[in-house]
């Protein structure tokens, strides 16, 4: 055992101690935090602005607190970003995670000096309690694979600005940075192929025990390597390879692809990160659920789903959520973000602890990738090219394709009914991409790192949507056919009934 892993062993005992300290009192907990957000934000222009000095309780806080999105928050975030201290929260945000956005555009997310160890304090400590829980540590004797965004950092208003993942390359410990790769000019370099192919040449000879990244990125790793050396696995290539960190997407869609290329099953462990915070992570290796992370600055309610949309939703703090039902979550939080609805829905599986499993969206959307493409994006976007080509939609639907034929890339497989169908439909699809990636920077990368193919138009015929929902017994009322789906349920049955 190496003097690295002896120490950590032991620091991992403790943090997993610490964790399960909190998990067995997590309303404690959420009552500490709340009243510590309360108190350090009284004096902020939100805080004046919503009476907090008059609020006491949890129920005194829904009294002045509406629930919000960040078109909700948009003036306040728009202060922050331009350089205004003690808005939201007290003083300016050490960094600017940018975003994303719906409505909004790209977002501008506040990470304060305060919210830092909720992002990056707890991937550590889920680290550590991963080794507490297994024993195996071994992965921190070898090197350690980032797949990230950018690490390029540039400012707003004197605020360190970038993507999330780019900005926790700037603040990995030193005892790991010494063993995290790839180097940080191969990270900087923006082109996903050329980025691909030089981490490949970085890390071919090196003895990788841990890789992290978004599956479909990391799975195009693979194939690099592979077809860089000849090798049949990347057991081959890597025979210490241990433990695969990931987050963003659902795994099981891509697990047996990436368990093929490696050759064999791989140690997995799950997170739950977002801009706006480190929600949860899964604390036993073999429990699929996420453990809540309820004592880390942030103060979290919950909405039923069936009620987001309603006037007065139902908002419940952590101690009257129940199991099984569909929640979306809101988050209160040391980063200024107050009756944040960050667009997630999730279901208790345990109560104790609070563990969770992230159910979808709030909205119908695609993510299968890590792209986070919402309706007004491909409405947008499919909206102007008919108009600028005379052309009538009658009605469609959008469903990855994750699995397509002859080893071709994945995509976006969009299902349109046309009243005419376009002279050029591939020169028609081609503008439709374009102009979503426009809109949405995660798609743009995915597409110009050539881990998708832009989107393909399935045309259908005549009265396909109607006979599809008369299937469903939709037809009529208020049904509605969803426009986007993160799986390929309405997409299969469509093509069954062509």
């Amino acid at each position: 055992m190496g003097i690295k892993t002896f120490f950590v062993k032991r620091l991992a005992k403790v943090t997993a101690k610490s964790i399960q300290r909190w998990a067995n009192a997590p309303i404690q907990a959420q009552e500490k935090i709340f009243h510590q957000l309360i108190a350090k934000a009284k004096n902020t222009a939100f805080g004046q602005d919503h009476h907090f000095d008059q609020i006491h309780s949890y129920q005194d806080f829904i009294q002045q607190v509406p629930i919000n999105d960040y078109e909700g928050l948009k003036t306040y975030f728009d202060r922050v970003k331009d350089g205004e201290a003690n808005v939201l929260w007290k003083g300016k945000p050490t960094y600017l995670a940018k975003t994303s956005g719906t409505t909004s555009g790209v977002k501008y997310i506040p990470i304060t000096k305060d919210s830092i160890p909720n992002h990056f304090g707890t991937a550590r400590n889920m680290v550590f309690n991963y080794i507490a829980q297994t024993g195996r540590a071994d992965f921190l004797n070898g090197k350690m694979i980032f797949l990230s965004g950018s690490p390029k950092l540039h400012t707003t208003n004197g605020i360190l600005t970038g993507r999330l993942s780019g900005i926790s390359n700037h603040l990995i410990p030193n005892w790991i940075k010494r063993s995290q790769m790839p180097s940080y000019e191969t990270n900087c370099i923006e082109d996903w192929e050329d980025k691909v192919e030089q981490i490949a040449k970085e890390t071919i000879k090196e003895n990788m025990t841990m890789i992290s990244g978004i599956p479909p990125w990391v799975q195009m790793y693979y194939e690099v390597l592979l077809e860089k050396t000849g090798q049949s696995s990347i057991r081959e290539i890597f025979p210490n390879f241990d433990l695969f960190i990931y987050g963003g997407v659902n795994f099981e869609p891509y697990r047996a692809k990436l368990e093929a290329l490696v050759g064999n099953s791989i140690n997995t462990l799950e997170t739950y990160p977002a801009s706006e915070g480190f929600i949860a992570f899964q604390d036993q290796p073999e429990n699929p659920a996420l453990l809540l992370n309820v004592n880390s600055g942030i103060f979290f309610e919950f909405i039923p789903t069936d009620e987001i949309f309603n006037e007065k939703p139902t908002r419940l703090s952590l101690k009257d959520v129940k199991i099984g039902v569909n929640y979306a979550i809101i988050i209160n939080s040391n980063a200024g973000l107050w009756g944040y609805n960050i667009g997630d829905t999730v279901k208790f599986v345990s109560l104790k602890p609070y563990r969770i499993l992230v159910t979808g969206r709030i909205k119908h959307y695609i993510s299968a990738f890590g792209e986070h493409v919402i309706g007004k994006e491909v409405e947008d976007a499919l909206l102007q090219v008919a108009n600028k080509h005379d052309v009538q939609i009658i009605e469609f639907t959008v469903a990855p394709q994750v699995n397509p034929q002859k080893e071709s890339l994945p995509y976006h497989e969009w299902f349109i009914e046309f009243a005419k169908t376009p002279n050029d439909l591939k020169s028609f699809a081609l503008e439709v991409d374009q102009l979503l990636c426009q809109q949405n920077i995660y798609y743009s990368d995915l597409i110009k790192g050539n881990i998708l193919q832009p989107l393909v138009i399935r045309p259908l015929k005549p009265g396909a949507f109607r006979t599809y929902m008369k299937s469903q017994g939709k037809l009529g009322g208020q049904n509605k056919v969803p426009r986007l789906s993160n799986n390929r349920d309405i997409a299969n049955r469509l093509i069954d009934l062509q």
